[in-house]
């Protein structure tokens, strides 16, 4: 009907039109008025962005040190892994995961549902958090030997030379400064990790797109519910920028004045490394 109406107007009269349809109360209710399954939708997006970066952040680890191994089928693993995740689609990955993974091995590696005590962690949740992770692994790869190729070499000769082992000093040594070169890129893979699990609703994750979805689904409404769900994305990537904001000004992550750096400034960089993926 709202289509119908805007094509008898005049162009110049469309904007006012299109402000005359828009349901503003629908977008009060969904920003300040949230009910119990927008805020399991809510928790839902913030779970699998958490568990999906930390697990990236370890296997970027792992695939960082096996292409700085001397093993040249460790070095040739690390590549592949990269060459591979790097240069398929998320979502490809994400149905993968959920749909193939258990008949490719005949095994239920993915389980119906997953018990955490704490909550009970769905098979799609999993499929999704498991994708997502081993997709940003293969970037957080790169991040990571970036930071530890920043430090010295001197540093790892000195450390043997008083009789530390490689893995002891990478550990000790190596590590510790080189997280402050990379913070910065991860914050930022994070913020993207926020909007990437919007992806997870096509295999049937019940997270903020989805609620969105399913609100559209049952009014019809889908100007007030996907923009509505936009200025919710918009502020967990705001709220985090800022947290990574503090965390960078703690680590002194550059040797430019950080009281200098302004909040936005942050936020325009974020934003701008958030079209990698899609």
């Amino acid at each position: 009907m709202a289509h119908d109406l805007l094509a008898l107007l005049d162009p110049v009269e469309a904007p006012s039109a299109v402000l005359a349809v828009f349901d503003w109360s629908v977008l009060w209710q969904r920003l300040f008025h949230v009910d119990h399954a927008f805020g399991r939708a809510l928790f839902a997006t913030i779970y699998i962005s958490v568990l999906a970066q930390l697990l990236g952040i370890v296997l970027g680890l792992v695939a960082a040190l096996m292409r700085m191994s001397k093993l040249r089928v460790l070095r040739s693993l690390s590549g592949l892994y990269v060459w591979f995740f790097r240069g398929t689609p998320v979502i490809v990955q994400i149905f993968f995961v959920y749909y193939g993974i258990n008949i490719l091995f005949g095994v239920a590696l993915i389980p119906n549902t997953l018990d955490l005590r704490f909550f009970v962690l769905g098979g799609a949740a999993l499929a999704g958090i498991l994708a997502l992770g081993i997709n940003e692994g293969a970037y957080m790869r790169e991040i990571i030997r970036a930071g530890i190729d920043a430090i010295d070499k001197g540093q790892m000769d000195a450390a043997k030379s008083v009789g530390m082992r490689q893995a002891l000093a990478m550990r000790r040594i190596i590590l510790p400064q080189a997280a402050r070169v990379i913070v910065p890129p991860l914050g930022n893979e994070f913020n993207n990790m926020l909007k990437t699990s919007s992806l997870v609703f096509f295999i049937g994750v019940q997270e903020l797109f989805g609620n969105a979805d399913i609100f559209y689904s049952q009014t019809f409404q889908p100007v007030e519910a996907f923009f509505a769900v936009a200025i919710w994305y918009l502020l967990l990537t705001t709220i985090w920028t800022w947290i990574q904001s503090r965390i960078e000004r703690r680590l002194a992550v550059s040797e430019r004045d950080l009281d200098q750096i302004r909040f936005y400034e942050r936020l325009r960089g974020g934003m701008a490394a958030s079209w990698r993926r899609m």
